[in-house]
């Protein structure tokens, strides 16, 4: 589905890798922990009208955000879960006019009724039925003149009659299908008072372990109803072991799971290249056991989504690609040639926001979204182990408002704490407000969200180079990653 965060300003906040908390109510907002400050959305100034980004998910579940304003806890100067979906300008314009794509998710979907036959659709279907009429006839007439024309000499052959295969090679899109679908699933979910969506996961471990998207396993959380459906049909019923908001990635358990579970293979996300092929596994629209394809046509694209309320965001240093994603293909993996997950897809780039509770959502333009594997895989072991993720944090916050300067140390942090932590990361290396961090590592960072992504692509502990401006000039300094526990 499609959620859309046109026309409305969000006031900035802090961004260096905030950390996910449960979405409070608007009315109440609560501070988050010191030193993991968490960036809201940058004002998009009105007028442009651009492509909007969104999950490949549920449907109702995610209901439009157009004019609302979610200050999140800590209010609008530092608040997590951010109140609209940042702009990334990387690669595209979003929401109305600002400088980068608004995120919605769309992993689930809900089939809509369905339309009367009427008009110029009928038209069609008396057509195409005629034509099948028709093939039907010619097939009988071709089979009868064969018949009394056939003598005993025929020449024609059949496959049967050579001993020719149609077994597909293993390195074809086919034989890849053929040995991944068997292990993914379609996932239902549905809440307490009904809500819900579908939305695809794939065999982690042969203990019943299935990856996903938090988004799309969200509704069942409280103890709402989770299935999962593999193609053969076998339905079972699902637990949710552990889910992280913020790197939108959930596990969840198969009860009474079957003995003869077969894990995909993961892939290494780090090797993977710009032009390399792509294989996509999920339930568009419903549609369950859909393989689609394409090509890798960037990485470490900057994606930051949200469910469209302003509450649940989050953000990642994505693999960008062409091939065919849709609501309900979130949570689905996303393979290399050879069959091995380097990706969950997870978000598309709409040019319209649909609808609302499922009537019309926004399909694929050919800009899709992948959490790397090296990255939901850290985070999936993490959940299955404990329960809860674990997020890397500099300790500072940083502004969210769109830029191509870097990203800024606020002067007042999250609830009117201290903008940098207190003996965390970023005051041991000696950063201060005001300035301006443009690079991690080799990485350049453009803005806020850029600076999230690209943290939680490392784990707590991780030492990285950060490169800043003060007062015109350029310093470089080194700085050990520290960690937060859980998304509240």
């Amino acid at each position: 589905m499609s959620t859309e965060n046109e026309g409305t300003a969000v006031p900035p906040a802090p961004s260096a890798p905030p950390v996910p908390v449960d979405a409070p109510a608007a009315s109440a907002p609560q501070a988050p922990d010191a030193g993991a400050p968490t960036p809201p959305v940058p004002p998009h100034p009105a007028g442009a009208q651009n492509p909007e980004l969104v999950h490949a998910g549920p449907a109702p579940a995610y209901a439009s955000a157009q004019g609302q304003q979610h200050g999140g806890a800590g209010g609008p100067e530092g608040s997590w879960p951010p109140p609209q979906v940042p702009g990334t300008p990387p690669y595209a314009d979003g929401g109305a006019g600002g400088a980068g794509p608004t995120g919605v998710w769309g992993a689930g979907y809900q089939q809509p009724a369905p339309k009367p036959k009427t008009g110029r659709g009928g038209l069609v279907a008396a057509i195409l039925v005629a034509a099948l009429v028709a093939g039907g006839i010619g097939g009988g007439l071709g089979y009868t003149l064969a018949k009394n024309n056939d003598n005993g000499s025929s020449t024609t052959l059949s496959a049967s009659d050579t001993g020719g295969s149609v077994k597909r090679a293993a390195d074809t899109v086919a034989g890849v299908a053929q040995r991944a679908l068997p292990s993914t699933v379609t996932i239902e979910a549905e809440s307490t008072n009904g809500e819900g969506g579908t939305g695809t996961g794939f065999v982690f471990d042969t203990q019943g372990h299935i990856v996903t998207n938090n988004h799309v396993v969200a509704d069942a959380v409280d103890g709402g109803k989770l299935t999962a459906t593999f193609p053969n049909g076998k339905k079972y019923d699902a637990e949710v072991v552990g889910h992280a908001q913020g790197y939108d990635v959930a596990v969840i358990k198969l009860k009474n799971a079957p003995g003869d579970l077969k894990p995909l293979t993961l892939g290494n996300s780090d090797q993977v290249a710009v032009g390399d092929s792509t294989i996509a596994i999920g339930a568009p629209f419903g549609l369950s056991n859909t393989v689609t394809t394409g090509i890798i046509s960037a990485k470490n694209r900057p994606v930051a989504s949200s469910d469209g309320s302003g509450s649940n965001a989050s953000y990642m240093s994505a693999l960008q690609t062409d091939a065919s994603i849709n609501p309900g293909n979130s949570g689905g993996p996303l393979l290399d040639a050879q069959g091995n997950v380097i990706g969950i897809n997870s978000a598309i780039q709409s040019t319209s926001s649909g609808g609302l509770g499922g009537t019309s959502q926004s399909g694929s333009i050919g800009l899709g979204f992948a959490i790397p594997i090296n990255q939901a895989k850290y985070v999936a072991q993490q959940l299955i182990r404990t329960g809860k993720p674990v997020y890397a944090k500099i300790g500072a916050s940083v502004s969210l408002e769109d830029s191509t300067g870097g990203a800024k140390i606020t002067t007042e942090g999250a609830g009117g704490s201290a903008p940098v932590e207190a003996g965390g990361p970023a005051a041991k290396a000696g950063l201060k407000p005001g300035d301006v961090i443009t690079k991690l590592d080799d990485h350049v960072i453009d803005s806020g969200p850029t600076l999230i992504g690209e943290i939680w692509t490392h784990k707590p502990g991780d030492k990285v180079k950060i490169t800043y401006e003060r007062d015109g000039q350029t310093r470089t300094v080194d700085l050990t990653l520290g960690s937060r526990t859980g998304d509240s």
